[in-house]
């Protein structure tokens, strides 16, 4: 088994993803890690639809909008109908009180009404804040105004308990299209006593009996009461009340799993306005390629952000660590707490999650080779772990592998370009290249070196990049060498 990593970094987000998914739809994060680790599932392909629940979320939510538009046109189309179509034949069926009564007054009086108005402004709310623009300027607005998804289910319960759709309870003693069914008649009239006049012969049309519906057994039905309506019992909290009892029992065992604080062992200021968190935490397990989810109450009550585990604990080292950009307001707050913090109070992080995740049955596989592709757009960003990669580079050298791990650093802007820094990163200086990566001559010289092999691929990067890797990956080669495509995740 071979592994090429690809790290991607970017300078407005390498290590924080602000592509935080739609709450209109729920996410329960818990219950699809735990089907993604469970060994129930053993398909991979499997694994990997699980992987894609956030663009299933967004585009259930885009499916919603989209419908919604819809609903609402129709529904204006009624109120108009309502109006001018008011009848004194069934009153029970009239939404509008008389003839040609304002439509807005429907609109803004009624509880259908007023609630499906508070539900579109709403949604128009969620939708637009869940943009990228303001996700990036602002993520405070979208995040609180995407947590309006459970005023947004109250108003759908409610709005559905207006009774503006009826039906008819009474269909046996006033069947539809009865005969006079306002006068006092006997319950069953023979047809022959109602045809005995014979038809005139001039008569140009034959003769149209009646419809099939009216008569049954050679008999006329004929109405005994005024027909009765009653509204649909509502069924909408049928459809709702299971997601949201699955949520809301997974947000409380998120809040009891996350009650022991961390302890933060050290932070490390690095180049490019990046900081690295050290910390320790009481039988905490995780592995390599997982990612944590850090909730501080003193930066923000309802905000979360998932970060990569960039060190994990070991048998002998219970520190773990991640690396996160400061590129939004949760992130500046975040940091200025850990700076001004740091001395007098260690514990400042009281909520932690992590997610447990299968190994995949990579038990059968035995990793040969390393391949560590990076692409930074700024110098500085390769000094994150400049010391890590070249301390493991002395490491395989003293251990006389050489060359189980191929490091390639990429610089795609050039502006200023100049060394990582002084001569202790000499090993990383030499593997320094200008440019991007061109992708298919490195996949084909990976392919020529690794015949017949089977090649992981893990993408961490920009979804432009990831198209590009997956449909490399995919597509097939002349040295028999399969790839395999992961793309980092966080749903």
């Amino acid at each position: 088994m071979l592994g090429l990593g690809l790290c991607i970094s970017r300078a407005s987000a390498s290590v924080l993803n602000l592509n935080c998914s739609l709450v209109l739809l729920p996410m329960c994060r818990i219950l699809l890690a735990f089907l993604r680790g469970s060994q129930k599932v053993a398909s991979k392909k499997t694994r990997r639809l699980l992987d894609k629940s956030k663009t299933f979320h967004v585009t259930c939510g885009v499916t919603i909008c989209a419908f919604s538009v819809l609903h609402v046109a129709a529904h204006l189309v009624n109120v108009l109908n309502f109006s001018v179509n008011y009848t004194e034949e069934f009153l029970a069926l009239n939404a509008a009180n008389y003839h040609g009564e304002d439509p807005r007054k429907l609109l803004f009086t009624t509880v259908p009404g007023l609630t499906g108005v508070l539900m579109v402004l709403v949604l128009f709310l969620m939708c637009t804040a869940s943009t990228y623009a303001i996700r990036l300027s602002n993520y405070d607005i979208f995040w609180y105004t995407h947590n309006l998804f459970f005023v947004f289910y109250v108003l759908l319960l409610v709005h559905v308990s207006g009774g503006v759709l009826k039906y008819q309870i009474n269909l046996e003693e006033h069947p539809p299209g009865c005969f006079h069914p306002n006068t006092t008649l006997q319950e069953d009239i023979p047809v022959a006593g109602i045809l005995e006049e014979p038809f005139p012969e001039y008569t140009p049309e034959p003769f149209q009996a009646e419809p099939e519906p009216f008569v049954q057994n050679n008999v006329v039905r004929i109405c005994t009461e005024e027909p009765k309506f009653q509204s649909h019992f509502p069924e909408t909290w049928l459809w709702i009340s299971g997601p949201l009892c699955l949520y809301c029992a997974e947000r409380l065992y998120r809040y009891i799993r996350s009650y022991k604080p961390v302890t933060i062992t050290s932070v490390i200021s690095h180049p490019s306005n990046v900081l690295e968190l050290r910390m320790r935490k009481e039988n905490f397990k995780a592995k390599p390629g997982q990612y944590i989810i850090l909730h501080c109450p003193r930066v923000s009550a309802l905000e979360s952000h998932p970060f990569t585990l960039t060190m994990c604990p070991t048998d002998t080292k219970a520190t773990f660590g991640v690396h996160l950009k400061i590129v939004g307001d949760w992130t500046e707050r975040f940091r200025d707490l850990l700076l001004l913090h740091s001395n007098q109070d260690t514990e400042i992080l009281p909520n932690f999650q992590q997610r447990n995740y299968p190994n995949d049955d990579w038990q059968c596989y035995k990793l040969r080779r390393l391949y560590f592709i990076w692409v930074c757009r700024e110098i500085q960003s390769f000094r994150w772990f400049a010391d890590l990669l070249c301390m493991l580079h002395n490491k395989l050298w003293q251990e006389n592998r050489p060359d189980y791990i191929n490091i390639q650093l990429y610089l795609s802007q050039t502006d200023g370009i100049q060394k990582i820094i002084d001569e202790k990163y000499q090993v990383l200086n030499s593997r320094l290249l200008i440019g991007r990566p061109r992708w298919k001559l490195l996949f084909d010289e990976i392919a020529k070196c690794n015949r017949q092999k089977t090649v992981g691929v893990f993408c961490c990067g920009p979804n432009e990049i990831s198209k590009v890797l997956h449909k490399l990956s995919n597509s097939s080669n002349s040295y028999g060498t399969r790839f395999e495509y992961n793309k980092e995740s966080f749903s």
